[in-house]
């Protein structure tokens, strides 16, 4: 497995990414995801890919690295995502030991993610990765 950090611009983050990270968010057009990341870049939004021998992609993460009085420094994972005919391959673990690898270069404190409460196959996936539920992640919807 290969894992790369996509710069802004790579033309992989539409034709390679974005199809892996829509079977977690589907609302995402193509446009929309050019729109986040345009706006996201300026707040620190960064994509990895997973690549199998093949060449294919086949997972994706979105994270950044947040300063926060809680924590002072850490790595927000926005998005991890396996291809769906590729779970349970470790390519999530492998995922997450990059971005571990980046949170523990930029000097953060923890890696952090939410994960919505019905994804209870993920959860079982977090907890063996030796990840704690610390917190309520609370959300009022505006729209």
């Amino acid at each position: 497995m290969k894992i790369i950090d996509l710069e802004p611009g790579d033309p992989r983050l539409t034709t390679d990414l974005l199809p892996v990270l829509r079977e977690l968010r589907p609302h995402l057009t193509e446009e929309l995801f050019l729109s986040v990341l345009a706006e996201g870049r300026g707040q620190g939004l960064r994509f990895t890919a997973a690549y199998d021998e093949a060449g294919t992609c086949v997972g994706a993460a979105g994270w950044r690295t947040v300063a926060t009085t809680s924590m002072i420094r850490k790595l927000y994972v926005d998005d991890l995502v396996t291809a769906s005919a590729s779970r349970s391959g470790g390519v999530g673990r492998a995922l997450l030991a990059h971005l571990e690898e980046h949170a523990v270069a930029a000097d953060c404190t923890a890696l952090t993610l939410d994960s919505g409460t019905q994804r209870t196959d993920a959860h079982r996936f977090y907890f063996r990765e030796r990840m704690a539920v610390t917190a309520f992640s609370f959300e009022k919807p505006l729209r």
